[in-house]
């Protein structure tokens, strides 16, 4: 799968309550079924795990980075009681994994939080540093209901921290009761977390409450923005960057990262677009077609306004062996690195979707001026020779701009907000895509040469400019 690391497109399953029939020997079946029910425990840590499995802990993959030696409990630190969670937050260099994280899962089938509107912590950090992620929902196995609250900032005084529940009502068996991640990148988005040295934080009192204090729901989806999408019957489109912003007891405003689970979709216009359980829409038929939704019966600001055409054909499948290449997105090739394919440059009005198309993934660009692709590690190209991207439009759109960029000399992209073109110490190549025809895929081979010739062995991205609407596949460096 493409971007593994940015859009998370893992099947989802749906919940299936079991089904309790009663009977006697003088009736049989009852007429009557009964859902089962589920404890509706509140605390999952005071002095000790509450209703946790053996191993509590479950870390993230320390083949992501993920140091797994930095979790523990502190008997001499506590906001209450004699104990607490203590974590070791690793430094970004720290060779046993830059990041610490995982989750801490019910030890039954689950848990009933309908009565719940958030889960509380309090929390304090050896410096005033910043917790990447936490939230819940999140058991490594559906992650339906996951909920993620980011960059929560630590004070060295104990404070309390809440993650707001988007819609209680669907929590009737929740596993997932804590999630975080801290350190040198947040495991979800990859996100640095603005630290460059290791600290320590502890955790206490970690518990699920029911706050009247949590109040005038506001969600969105699209990141509340109104998009417009030229998309092709067969092909699926992700909904992303739905969130729920509530007013915290303090007065200030909280914004949480939901799943597509509690959200209700709806479409204008079923016979072009509807929305499944995962949040995908799914083209599949020739027209218009609007999709909003709901959280908890409040309308989400919002929409995706679809236009579907014909199928969309695949891109030529790449020939060349994977020891020849470095792949930045492409079913055919594994990655080389992760990658941030919307960084909201000032002035940019690029709208990108990741359209599906049977097993085939392409990333659609709507409106550009300029965007770019940022590597979240550099590429070493020092022996690679050509840069291969497919492109395709669906009408006479313009030429479109690309550059391949040297990240410079102090690691980092330095782009002017106005043109996307480098500023600093950055060096680039430049191409015109040039030569496209509607209707079908141009394979270009674009050579690694001009200024960036001999600063191959630190590329940092790719910027696009023009277009404004094209498509994009299979981008690689190679060598012949």
């Amino acid at each position: 799968m493409k971007n593994r690391k940015h859009i998370d497109l893992k099947t989802i399953c749906s919940l299936t309550l079991v089904l309790v029939l009663l009977s006697s020997c003088e009736r049989g079946l009852s007429d009557e079924a009964v859902f089962a029910t589920f404890p509706n425990t509140a605390d999952i840590y005071t002095d000790s795990p509450v209703g946790l499995t053996d191993e509590f802990f479950k870390s993230f993959d320390p083949a992501l980075g993920a140091n797994t030696e930095a979790f523990g409990t502190d008997d001499d630190v506590a906001f209450e009681g004699n104990s607490s969670i203590r974590i070791d937050v690793p430094a970004p260099d720290d060779p046993n994994g830059n990041f610490v994280g995982g989750i801490f899962l019910d030890r039954g089938e689950g848990r009933d939080l309908t009565g719940y509107t958030a889960l509380s912590f309090w929390a304090k950090g050896s410096i005033t540093a910043t917790i990447g992620l936490v939230g819940f929902g999140t058991d490594f196995e559906d992650n339906k209901f996951a909920v993620e609250r980011q960059n929560i900032q630590l004070s060295t005084d104990w404070r309390k921290y809440i993650v707001p529940i988007p819609d209680p009502s669907k929590l009737i068996q929740e596993k997932g009761m804590f999630v975080f991640s801290a350190g040198g990148f947040d495991i979800i988005d990859a996100v640095p977390n603005g630290n460059e040295i290791g600290y320590t934080f502890w955790l206490d009192e970690l518990k699920f409450e029911n706050l009247g204090t949590v109040a005038q729901l506001r969600p969105a989806i699209f990141s509340g923005q109104d998009l417009m999408l030229q998309t092709f019957v067969g092909s699926t489109v992700p909904i992303f960057d739905l969130d729920a912003t509530f007013n915290g007891p303090t007065g200030e405003d909280i914004t949480v990262a939901a799943a597509p689970s509690y959200f209700d979709f709806s479409s204008s216009n079923t016979d072009v677009a509807f929305v499944n359980e995962l949040g995908l829409i799914e083209i599949v038929g020739l027209g218009i077609a609007t999709i909003t939704a709901q959280l908890d019966g409040v309308a989400a600001q919002g929409s995706l306004e679809i236009t579907a055409s014909a199928g969309l054909e695949s891109a030529p499948e790449p020939t060349l062996p994977p020891e020849n290449v470095k792949s930045i997105f492409s079913d055919v090739y594994d990655i080389e690195t992760a990658s941030n394919f919307t960084p909201e440059f000032g002035g940019s009005t690029t709208d990108l979707a990741l359209l599906l198309n049977g097993d085939d993934f392409f990333l659609s660009y709507t409106n550009n001026n300029f965007t770019g692709i940022l590597f979240d590690n550099t590429v070493d190209a020092s022996t690679l020779t050509f840069l291969h991207v497919d492109v395709y439009i669906q009408d006479s759109s313009g030429d479109i701009g690309l550059q391949i960029r040297d990240a410079g000399a102090n690691q980092e992209i330095e782009t002017d907000p106005n043109t996307g073109f480098p500023i600093g110490d950055d060096k680039d190549f430049r191409f015109d895509l040039t030569g496209l025809t509607p209707g079908q895929w141009t394979s270009f081979e674009i050579p690694l040469a001009g200024d960036i010739a001999n600063q191959k062995n630190n590329l940092g991205g790719i910027i696009l400019t023009g277009g404004p609407n094209f498509i994009l596949d299979n981008i690689y460096f190679y060598r012949e």
